[in-house]
């Protein structure tokens, strides 16, 4: 018996950009794939020492169930991989069933409905979430965050200072440079409250693409008009294994997203002790404990955001104590341990059913 025969979960992964779904599926293989023999169906961004296959492999695999008579279990998050697998199922008689994770929340198109509604089972990512599909979840599982990975430490300022960046209290924001992740919010709060705050530096890390860069050069006409060029900075697109550093650096993260599915890099910060400005997009407003880790402010409004950014700034002890918080918080709540184990569990349950 080959061990591709035995490999009993099948993780989707067509997305092309290294996207929060590429980042929460490589957290959660390296729990995953003690509880149970996986592949994933895509090499995209994937760490070499996990089996990947190619669509025909996909195929050939599925042909046949399990030596046990077993259906094989297909796990996607996207549109393309519903469509994968339905494909495999009903055109070439693929033995599995497919699961569906969603964390949208927005209203989903006639199509988007229609895949949804062949699934096998539907996984959501939060009560909002659950509200926007077309038939009831058969189960929520929060997403959870790598505790052992993004973890707090003693003395921030001194991080802060290792890594380079001027000033001796760091704010981040992190992901895509785009309108929908909200940067501009950011700039337009810092721009009003920066200048009578000197020891603090802003990074933005993250890709611009080409679509985007019109719009990074209008902020960053801002920044050189406010004179802060030294103090607002985009550092592009980092290593994955840089991430934790820099969120052990800052003392804020901040994320003002207009719309946002789930949006982990918040609780990431979290975990990692920093206190948390976000706005009211994902779960973000369910998740974040306002005046408690950080402040939740509301969609789209600059004045809201710097008037908690300036509290941020100049309260550093309470910003301190918010961070303890959250870390603790999340540590206990939003282990990327705990999220693996339940959705192996609910694998289990359909392969079963």
């Amino acid at each position: 018996m080959t061990q591709e025969k035995e490999i009993e979960l099948i993780i989707g992964n067509s997305g092309r950009n290294f996207s929060g779904g590429t980042s929460i599926t490589i957290q959660l293989l390296q729990y995953q794939n003690n509880l149970m023999k996986l592949a994933i169906l895509g090499s995209s961004y994937m760490p070499k020492n996990y089996k990947t296959l190619t669509y025909l492999e996909f195929l050939l695999l599925t042909r046949k169930k399990l030596s046990n008579g077993k259906p094989r279990v297909f796990y996607t998050r996207r549109n393309d991989e519903m469509i994968q697998g339905l494909i495999a199922k009903y055109f070439f008689n693929s033995k599995i069933k497919i699961i569906f994770s969603s964390s949208a929340q927005r209203i989903h198109t006639k199509f988007t409905k229609w895949l949804i509604s062949k699934m096998d089972s539907i996984v959501t990512t939060s009560n909002i979430a659950g509200s926007y599909l077309v038939k009831k979840p058969n189960i929520v599982i929060p997403h959870g965050i790598d505790t052992k990975r993004y973890v707090p430490v003693d003395n921030k300022e001194g991080v802060w200072n290792n890594l380079g960046f001027p000033g001796t209290f760091g704010i981040g924001i992190f992901g895509r440079v785009r309108y929908s992740k909200g940067v501009d919010i950011l700039i337009d709060a810092a721009i009003k409250v920066l200048p009578e705050n000197k020891s603090a530096t802003i990074i933005i890390c993250g890709e611009t693409q080409t679509e985007d860069q019109h719009y990074k050069n209008k902020m960053l006409k801002k920044i050189k008009e406010a004179n802060l060029q030294d103090r607002v900075l985009f550092l592009g697109k980092r290593p994955f294994e840089e991430l934790p550093k820099l969120f052990q650096g800052v003392s804020v993260v901040a994320a003002l997203s207009r719309n946002e599915g789930y949006g982990l890099t918040p609780l990431e910060g979290m975990s990692s002790g920093a206190a948390v400005l976000t706005s009211s997009a994902g779960v973000w407003k369910e998740l974040v404990r306002d005046g408690v880790d950080g402040f939740v402010v509301d969609n789209d409004n600059v004045e809201q955001t710097a008037d908690k950014l300036k509290f941020l700034i100049e309260n550093r002890n309470m910003t301190k104590n918010m961070g303890e918080n959250a870390a603790k918080y999340i540590h206990q709540k939003f282990s990327v341990k705990d999220e693996a184990e339940k959705i192996i569990g609910h694998i289990k349950e359909i392969r079963d059913a």
